[in-house]
């Protein structure tokens, strides 16, 4: 399958996604949406040896600078028509949330508006030093609309999530990792490397347990404890007579590697 605006490949048990329109600093314009939406949704989700996918952008200034103002800017949209297509992109977004395996955000450049809301959706941001953050959607007159009022707030905390979009501040590598809106802050030329790291770390463990793991935090978070708990209880049973489970404890008495089959 081929991609008008981005790359998609697979290596060692990775899908590696990379926004491709360094013309427009890999803003989400032209087919981009649909293309994240076949790349992660219609390949990496039945590609059995991709374990993990790193999602990052093409070149060292931009990890997706967010709308393509351009692209908007030339067209007039009705408020009825803009809340439809607005669910579109929501749930697209959330689909990406919620991908069943885990996603690492590579973020080689600035990650701006949308940008930044599509990192808010992976698993794990690393970041490249170099790397800048923000949703300025204040100061074009609108407001951060593919999730980063609600997403902004779980992974910072509400003070500094209502800064952030009430200023329009654009932020350092730094800055995100002190706020604990990045996992970790690289060299430029350390990036690919880090995030190939942490892809690797991941697969060595169970791909189903980690699949239901996922959901139990993502689920966790939206409800109250007793709820997530319940879910924990649920999740833990779904892998409790799986053959990763057995293979994993043979291999802990045989002291070995495992060999895990997702299953």
């Amino acid at each position: 399958m081929k991609f008008e605006t981005l790359l998609y490949e697979v290596k060692e048990g990775v899908a590696v996604i990379t926004l491709n329109r360094p013309d427009r600093m890999n803003t989400l314009g032209g087919t981009m949406k649909p293309d994240l939406q076949a790349a992660i949704l219609d390949l990496a989700r039945h590609d059995d040896s991709v374990r993990s996918v790193i999602l990052t952008g093409v070149g060292d200034r931009a990890f997706c600078a967010g709308a393509d103002i351009k692209e908007r800017a030339a067209t007039q949209t009705h408020p009825a028509d803009y809340y439809v297509k607005q669910k579109a992109t929501h749930q697209l977004f959330r689909n990406i949330e919620e991908f069943e395996k885990p996603i690492i955000a590579a973020i080689n450049g600035v990650a701006l508006g949308g940008g930044l809301e599509l990192a808010l959706c992976c698993d794990i941001r690393i970041a490249s030093s170099t790397a800048r953050f923000g949703l300025p959607e204040g100061k074009i007159g609108v407001i951060p609309a593919a999730g980063g009022t609600q997403r902004l707030p779980r992974v910072v905390g509400v003070g500094v999530a209502k800064e952030l979009i009430f200023t329009s501040e654009i932020i350092d590598a730094q800055r995100a990792h002190e706020i604990r809106l990045v996992n970790h802050v690289v060299a430029p030329e350390k990036l690919m490397d880090a995030a190939f790291e942490m892809a690797a770390k991941i697969a060595r463990n169970a791909p189903l347990a980690l699949r239901f793991a996922k959901q139990s935090i993502n689920l966790g978070i939206e409800v109250g404890i007793e709820a997530g708990l319940e879910f924990e209880r649920y999740a833990a049973t779904m892998v409790v007579d799986s053959e990763d489970r057995k293979e994993g404890m043979k291999s802990f008495v045989e002291k070995r590697a495992p060999v895990f089959k997702g299953r």
